[in-house]
């Protein structure tokens, strides 16, 4: 079994023992990221802040002007220019192998400056987050992107996100502190210049000791569940495209009490248009990436909401959709096999034929990767029998893995985790992909480390 962690590259540049400890997770690789969107992350490790505000997308690579077009990515201010690299040395001393997760569509910063690029509703209303591969312009940048990332940062890996359109739920800012277990009124606290003054002199110490130690959110909930309902909400709906879209109450509850079972009638209904099942469609001609066929789905397939929506217009639309994350996807994986020919290439793909997001429909699988990557965010059920469809896409030799949510509103428990992973792995997942040892608490750090013992005896 491979076990990966994901990590942002601030969450080991600035703290010298981070490599060790991700490495003690007992993960073989860490998936580092190379070009990502903004966000406001929790580091509850790092020895210089707890929370990093992260306001636009950035490369985490020295962007070498002559080496891009239209499009240029920003670099960090937050960071150095240099950070993956950073990251990436003191991984690979520590004993790991590093994979450039790389970030394609998802990039507010270049959406906001060249608004004709993104993605419209049928409005006319823009999603500034989202730019869309069906431009020339957005294609040709997210090439040069995957061939910047191996040239200058020569990874033992490529992992691809959002190779295909953004959809209406995953959007900007994103909001990922819930699973560090902070309490909300510690954190609430101001000690600015005018502020500081006016306490104990201790007090600042005492607050952050007490953020640092036990008395944590994540230690005195018994059930070890967010105390805040919205901090969960949060950080799930900052994900939510993934055609899971956002879980609902009923499905966080499954989550807590069974980590196994069936769908509920609400997550039922709101996945109507899965990952498990394809179009009824029997002329649709949309191509993969090697140029098959699309294989004619069952009759008795359900329709999704969108198939029912279009009408007659269904398999002509559903084409080109598919067709958008296909194309994108093969220039992509051609580029990096020139660059690269043997390094291992991650998809993380949706069998879902309208699938929008970070995980792009996938409908008809791709012999050009190594390894599909499903979801597993939702509900259980849902996400063990989207990884069973991958299975069934997947060509000889290639690889399944379950990205595995470690975060609220999965409990910190590792029997559950473990649970959750054995019966990944049960649906065909040979990978677990850890998301995530950077935005862990202690306590979270542990159950994974325990959750990964425990599916290995």
């Amino acid at each position: 079994m491979v076990n990966v962690a994901y990590v942002y590259p601030w969450d080991v540049v600035g703290d010298p023992a981070a490599a060790e400890r991700i490495a003690a997770l007992g993960v073989t690789t860490v998936a580092l990221a190379a070009s990502y969107h903004s966000t406001r992350a929790a580091t509850p490790f790092h020895p210089a802040h707890r929370v990093l505000d992260v306001p636009h997308s950035a490369f985490y690579l020295p962007v070498r002007p002559e080496a891009w077009g239209r499009l240029t990515p920003a670099t960090p201010t937050w960071t150095t220019p240099d950070a993956y690299l950073l990251a990436q040395s003191a991984l690979r001393a520590a004993g790991l192998r590093v994979h450039a997760w790389t970030v394609l569509t998802h990039n507010a910063q270049l959406g906001t400056a060249f608004p004709h690029l993104v993605v419209r509703n049928a409005f006319g209303d823009p999603y500034p987050y989202a730019l869309c591969p069906s431009a020339p312009d957005v294609a040709e940048y997210c090439e040069r992107l995957v061939r910047e990332v191996l040239v200058a940062g020569r990874p033992d890996g490529l992992i691809l996100e959002g190779c295909g359109p953004m959809g209406f739920a995953h959007q900007g800012v994103h909001e990922k502190t819930s699973g560090a277990g902070y309490d909300p009124d510690l954190m609430s606290l101001c000690f600015c210049a005018s502020c500081a003054p006016r306490y104990p002199t201790d007090t600042r110490t005492r607050v952050r000791n007490a953020i640092d130690t036990d008395t944590s959110t994540e230690v005195r909930t018994s059930l070890d569940t967010d105390t805040r309902p919205h901090a969960a909400a949060l950080d799930t709906q900052a994900h939510a495209g993934t055609a899971l879209h956002t879980p609902t109450a009923l499905d966080t509850q499954a989550h807590v009490s069974t980590a196994l079972h069936t769908p509920t009638a609400l997550d039922t209904q709101a996945h109507v248009s899965t990952a498990l099942h394809t179009p009824t469609d029997t002329r649709t001609h949309a191509r993969t990436a090697g140029g098959t066929p699309t294989e004619p789905p069952p009759h008795d397939a359900p329709k999704s909401l969108v198939d029912a929506a279009l009408g007659p217009l269904a398999d002509e639309v559903r084409a080109v959709r598919v067709e958008l994350s296909a194309s994108l996807r093969h220039r992509l994986i051609t580029a990096a096999r020139e660059i690269a020919p043997d390094i291992p290439i991650t998809l993380h793909a949706n069998p879902d034929p309208w699938a929008t997001g970070p995980f792009a429909a996938l409908p008809t699988g791709d012999p050009g990767a190594d390894v599909l990557v499903g979801n597993c965010w939702g509900n259980p059920a849902t996400d063990a029998a989207r990884l069973s469809r991958l299975t069934e896409l997947r060509t000889p030799g290639q690889r399944v893995g379950a990205y595995v949510l470690a975060l609220p509103p999965h409990p910190a428990h590792p029997e559950t985790l473990a649970e959750l992973l054995t019966a990944y792995a049960k649906a065909g997942a040979s990978e677990f992909h850890l998301y995530h040892a950077g935005l862990a608490s202690p306590q979270r750090l542990t159950a994974m480390a325990q959750a990964l013992e425990l599916t290995r005896l």
